[in-house]
């Protein structure tokens, strides 16, 4: 029998903030809670979100708004109280999916009891630090801070070879394993019923060759890559529509940009589009997906379109181009609009070409998240023994150990602090509870004596009355 587990998943992004890794998230706690035992998502706070639907725990703790900054809130892993009640959390193994602040959250839960911690890296987050961060030296010392929260994990997965040789490029020499992602979508088209109602409610043309990127709206997604092949489009008179589904800092400038190359016609922005049910009927109502970015590390929109039988254009050494074959289950462009432009335009390409492509996808790169997740969960056996046997041994101190040591030290303290709390007040309850139940028998025993004693004496009397009047009775007769 497969021996049950408690996982603890950590992420900065989680519904109902949409992504990726969100939603990798979402999929690995809801296998992990059917099959293999208790998941619990550890994620920072964010105003109006409902966990109830979930069929698995979800621990919020306080968040720093840094959406503008980084397109999501930021974790104040810092706060005591909220660590000091995830620590009476009994975890076998720790999870996390970001290697900033949900690993900086993660290794302060280790403190409070030792488990191991394995890392998923999931994104290039370089580039999110560029973006976010101006100084050249600041930015050093954050990807600096990065590298040190990845040393510090017991085990290192990379979603893709090109994830793994990112981390590489920023200083991490620790061995690392792939761990592939999977989709949520099962393998198939929707019912034509289903992709027609969607087609209807965006209002998606069946006359011209219909075009979807899904993601979040950023530029390092390959966005202008996109809109300027489409101008090439519209200029050599070829008409088409193109679906942009998402929504993400960048939009305002997206939308700007579309109505400067007059493409406000051909465009369509459904923004975030969360019941994935409708998703996948939107992938299926379409003939091609369009995905040029060297951001992403593993690409899940490409498998969810494959699994919908449709295609992806991909820019070739790309991590999401990684386990495609150009011509046989993708379509492959070097980084630019003109690239782009000429695959769209290729006389040989008709919607019918895509669709073949598309079949192919579906029966190549087609990975469920049950799979990827039996996989992971083989991985924290591993880790796990690996652990126990490991010997005890004095490794070299990484930068910020001793604070954690002082913080986790800090929380532990006051869990207990809590703990002693909560058992006096249950000391209190109880005494109070006996207390109560003494002196309700006590006072309930005596008040039925005195009645019954009352009873008895009035019962009496009564009886010697009776007897005195039969007896005068008696005597006048």
């Amino acid at each position: 029998m497969d021996r049950k587990l408690s996982v603890c998943l950590l992420n900065d992004s989680f519904p109902p903030l949409i992504d990726g890794v969100s939603n990798a998230v979402v999929n690995y706690a809801t296998v992990i809670q059917r099959k293999y035992g208790e998941a619990t998502v550890v994620t920072p706070d964010y105003p109006d979100a409902d966990d109830s639907a979930f069929p698995f725990a979800v621990e919020r703790y306080p968040s720093i708004d840094t959406t503008k900054l980084v397109g999501y809130r930021a974790g104040n892993a810092l706060d005591l109280n909220y660590l000091s009640k995830i620590y009476e959390k009994k975890f076998d193994i720790i999870h996390s999916h970001c290697p900033i602040a949900s690993t900086y959250m993660a290794r302060l839960i280790r403190e409070g009891e030792y488990k191991p911690i394995v890392l998923t890296y999931h994104t290039k987050f370089d580039i999110d630090i560029k973006r976010a961060i101006n100084n050249r030296l600041i930015q050093q010392s954050a990807v600096n801070l990065l590298i040190s929260n990845v040393n510090a994990c017991d085990d290192v997965c990379c979603v893709s070879k090109g994830a793994g040789e990112n981390l590489r490029s920023l200083g991490y020499t620790g061995e690392y394993i792939v761990m592939n992602n999977g989709v949520d979508f099962e393998k198939g088209k929707r019912p034509q019923s289903e992709v027609d109602a969607i087609r209807n409610e965006y209002g998606i043309r069946n006359d011209v060759p219909v075009y979807l990127f899904v993601g979040r709206m950023m530029w390092y997604k390959g966005i202008r890559i996109i809109l300027d092949a489409l101008r090439i489009l519209k200029s050599h008179g070829q008409d088409f529509q193109m679906v942009f589904v998402g929504e993400g800092g960048d939009l305002e400038d997206i939308l700007r940009y579309t109505l400067e190359l007059k493409l406000e016609d051909n465009c369509l922005f459904t923004g975030a589009i969360r019941d994935r049910e409708k998703l996948k009927a939107l992938y299926c109502g379409v003939d091609l997906f369009l995905f040029p970015s060297t951001f992403d590390t593993n690409g899940l929109v490409v498998r969810e379109a494959a699994a919908s039988g449709i295609a992806s254009v991909l820019v070739e050494g790309s991590c999401a181009a990684e386990d495609v074959s150009d011509g046989i289950n993708a379509l492959l462009i070097e980084e630019n609009a003109d690239s782009l432009a000429q695959v769209l335009m290729n006389p040989d390409h008709s919607v019918d070409y895509y669709h073949r492509l598309g079949d192919q996808a579906m029966s190549d790169l087609y990975c469920s998240w049950e799979q990827a997740v039996d996989k992971a969960y083989e991985r924290y056996l591993y880790v796990i023994e690996r652990d126990r046997q490991k010997p005890l041994r004095l490794e070299p101190p990484r930068l910020f150990d001793g604070f954690f040591d002082a913080w986790g030290n800090l929380a532990t303290g006051l869990k207990i602090v809590n703990q002693m709390t909560r058992t006096l007040e249950e000391g209190v309850n109880s005494t109070t509870q006996r207390i109560s139940d003494f002196i309700e028998k006590t006072t309930g025993n005596t008040a039925q004596k005195v009645n019954d004693f009352i009873d008895s004496k009035v019962g009496l009397t009564s009886r010697k009355i009776e007897e005195f009047l039969a007896s005068v009775d008696r005597r006048k007769h």
